[in-house]
C-alpha cells in the first residue's frame, strides 16, 4: 500500500520483514490540518488500512480519554487496563495493539509530528518515552483535561468561522493548552511511581534523546557523556536521580525493548535482529538478550507465536 511503511531495523524494507508503520492520515483530517479529534467507538479508525487488532506502529501521537471500560490495550509488550476517566497516550514508534474484546468509548486525539512548534514540543514532553502511557487523573485534573479536550474538539469541528491559517493557529494554541495539562499529569504520575525525572532536568533529557537516536549503534556510557559534554559521574547522578537506573541500565533497557519488538513482530532472522540493535555477532546478542530477559531470543520469539 502506498501509504504504509515497513521497518526492519536494517537492510531496507522487505515484505514480511518489518513492523508495519502507518503515517498520519492527513486526508482524513478536516481541512487537512495536522490533527484529528473525535469520538471513540465501533469502527473508529485513524487510518483506512491500520490493522487495529494486530500489532503495528504509527508515526504520530494518539491520546484516548475513556468514558467507559474496562479496555485492555498493549503498548510495547505491557498490557494496560483502562476504565472511565483514564487516558492512554501512545507516542510515535511505539508498537501497540487494540483489544478485539474491549469496547473503546470516549474521545481520541491524534496529532502529526511537526504540527506544534519545537518550543511547545519540549514544554509538553511529547517524546518523553520514559513516562507511563496509562494515566489516571483525579477528579479535578480529569475535569480540566475533559474541558480542554472538549474545547479542542469544538475548535477542530468549526471549519467555517475562520480562514484556514487562523483556524490552524487556534488549533495549535488550544492543543498546546490540553497537552500542557496532560504533560503535567504524566510527569506527576511518573514522580509518584518513582519512574521519571523532575521537570527541567536537562542532563537527563539530553541523554535520553541521545540514546533514542543512537542506541542501535552506541551502547557506551562514556561515548554519550563525551558527546554531551558531561563527565561520566555527572551523567550517572542525573540518570539515577531521574530513573533510579544507571546510564548503562537505561541504554540496555532501550536496546532490549527494540530487540523484543523485532523478535515478536517481524520475521527477521535472529542474527539480523542483533545487528539491528548493535550486535554484529549473533552469539553476543543472544548472551546479552538472555542476561536481561532470562530467555534466549529464539525462546522469546517462540513463546509469542
Amino acid at each position: 500500500m502506498a501509504d504504509e511503511n515497513r521497518q526492519d531495523g536494517g537492510g531496507g524494507p522487505k515484505d514480511g520483514d518489518g513492523i508495519r508503520t502507518f503515517p498520519f492520515p492527513v486526508d482524513l483530517s478536516l481541512l487537512g490540518v495536522g490533527m484529528q479529534v473525535g469520538p471513540l467507538g465501533a469502527g473508529r479508525t485513524w487510518h483506512a488500512h491500520a490493522p487495529l487488532h494486530r500489532v503495528h506502529r504509527i508515526d504520530f501521537h494518539v491520546v484516548m480519554l475513556f468514558t467507559g471500560g474496562p479496555v485492555r490495550h498493549m503498548v510495547d509488550f505491557a498490557e494496560y487496563e483502562a476504565t472511565a476517566g483514564d487516558l492512554l497516550w501512545i507516542r510515535p514508534g511505539q508498537v501497540h495493539r487494540f483489544s478485539p474484546d474491549s469496547e473503546y468509548r470516549g474521545t481520541v486525539l491524534t496529532m502529526q509530528p511537526g504540527f506544534l512548534p519545537r518550543a511547545t514540543v519540549e514544554a509538553t514532553g511529547l517524546y518523553r518515552y520514559d513516562l507511563p502511557p496509562l494515566l489516571r487523573p483525579d477528579a479535578a485534573r480529569l475535569a480540566g483535561l475533559a474541558a480542554s479536550l472538549d474545547q479542542l474538539r469544538r475548535e477542530y469541528e468549526d471549519a467555517t468561522t475562520l480562514p484556514l491559517s487562523l483556524h490552524t493557529a487556534v488549533l495549535r494554541h488550544t492543543l498546546s493548552a490540553f497537552l500542557l495539562r496532560l504533560a503535567h499529569l504524566a510527569v506527576s504520575s511518573a514522580q509518584e511511581a518513582h519512574q521519571g525525572p523532575a521537570p527541567g532536568d536537562t542532563t537527563f533529557t539530553l541523554f535520553r534523546d541521545a540514546v533514542e537516536r543512537g542506541f542501535a549503534a552506541n551502547h557506551s556510557v562514556s561515548a554519550y557523556a563525551d558527546a554531551l559534554g558531561y563527565s561520566r559521574r555527572t551523567l550517572v547522578r542525573a540518570v539515577r536521580a531521574a530513573t533510579g537506573q544507571t546510564p548503562k541500565g537505561f541504554i540496555d533497557k532501550r536496546v532490549v525493548l527494540e530487540a523484543k519488538r523485532l523478535l515478536a513482530h517481524t520475521d527477521m532472522p535472529i542474527g539480523r535482529v542483533g545487528a539491528a540493535v548493535g550486535f554484529p555477532d549473533a552469539a553476543n546478542f543472544s548472551k546479552f538478550f538472555q542476561q536481561h530477559t532470562d530467555q534466549t531470543p529464539a525462546a522469546f520469539r517462540a513463546e509469542l507465536r
